[in-house]
């Protein structure tokens, strides 16, 4: 069930607290409007994604935190079985972050994007190949890109070990990164990220009329 944010909140701050009055990470609040025990783990929301919004409310400056509060409520119910979940949490990271992090880290997200796609199309059943947004992101980083090409030529990625170790792997890189890249607003990029990830996993998990209702509204500063 989605809830609603009440009009006094506990204040969002980095890490995990022991009560409400200590204040609040973005899951510990998810799981007090959800109705469950107070948890930054909560049972309402699928885990990688649950750690993705983590990740984003550690790593946002405590000068914009409270943005990422108006998303709070749609992580709610955001809970499914198909085997695509991660790896469109992770592509939506690798993309999102690979154009702006450092040249150290677009070495393994561009790899994690090859890894993924692949991935994907077995899932979907379709032919080997890139979706737009992986292209155009490999496309601004043709060096990364040149190198990944070659370094997924010798391994074979399986679906249970990209979901199991490389997707959550790629969501840390791509967080940490974005945070520490040198473009003029990271917070602005982590709040997008997140909530295009939450919109990747309702249109997969929620039927489409939900999705329309319930999508997150875009974000403006």
């Amino acid at each position: 069930m989605r809830g609603d944010l009440p009009a006094a909140v506990p204040l969002l701050t980095r890490g995990k607290h022991r009560n409400p009055r200590k204040g609040a990470c973005f899951m510990e609040f998810a799981s007090y409007l959800a109705g469950e025990k107070w948890s930054d783990h909560p049972s309402c929301t699928h885990p990688l994604l649950a750690g993705l919004a983590r990740l984003v409310n550690d790593h946002t400056t405590d000068e914009n935190r409270q943005r990422l509060a108006p998303l709070i409520p749609s992580v709610i119910g955001l809970i499914g079985e198909d085997p695509r979940i991660e790896v469109k949490i992770a592509l939506r990271c690798a993309t999102t972050a690979l154009p702006v992090v450092a040249a150290e880290r677009q070495l393994a997200l561009a790899v994690s994007v090859l890894a993924a796609e692949h991935v994907l199309g077995e899932l979907e059943g379709r032919p080997a190949g890139l979706e737009p947004e992986s292209d155009a992101a490999l496309a601004q980083v043709p060096e990364a890109a040149r190198w990944a090409r070659g370094f997924r030529g010798g391994v074979h990625v399986s679906r249970r070990g990209f979901r199991r170790y490389a997707a959550p792997n790629t969501v840390q890189l791509a967080v940490r990164g974005i945070a520490q890249a040198c473009v003029n607003d990271p917070d602005r990029l982590l709040r997008e990220l997140l909530a295009a990830a939450i919109a990747d996993c309702a249109a997969l998990i929620r039927q489409p009329e939900q999705v329309a209702a319930e999508q997150p509204a875009r974000i403006t500063v």
